[in-house]
């Protein structure tokens, strides 16, 4: 799950770096923030999961759906405050980067 994650912020860092050559500053920092308003939530999520499967009695489905639950809310929250608070938000740069980073579980599976 770690590693899924670490790929995210990897397809955050590069979308960016390509953002910025194409959009300039704005366009780097919207995709910045688009990306990591994903991959935050996955990150705790795995975190959540790592500490619930260490327990003695382990870990169940409650655990997992309660997480994703909250993983999806605090994404579409942070999504929010990035459109709220970012005055030049470059919303294609925001996108692709949203979309780079969900999909970067295809990615995963690959090269697996």
């Amino acid at each position: 799950m770690f590693r899924i994650v670490l790929l995210q912020i990897l397809t955050t860092a590069v979308v960016s770096l390509l953002s910025a050559l194409i959009g300039g500053a704005p366009a780097a920092i919207s995709a910045l923030l688009g990306g990591a308003a994903c991959f935050i939530p996955n990150g705790l999520f795995a975190l959540k999961l790592a500490a619930a499967a260490r327990r003695p009695q382990g870990t169940d489905a409650a655990v997992f759906l309660i997480g994703e639950f909250v993983k999806v809310v605090s994404t579409i929250a942070l999504l929010a405050l990035v459109v709220a608070t970012y005055k030049n938000l470059v919303w294609l740069a925001m996108l692709v980067s949203i979309i780079a980073v969900l999909k970067s579980y295809v990615l995963a599976l690959l090269i697996k």
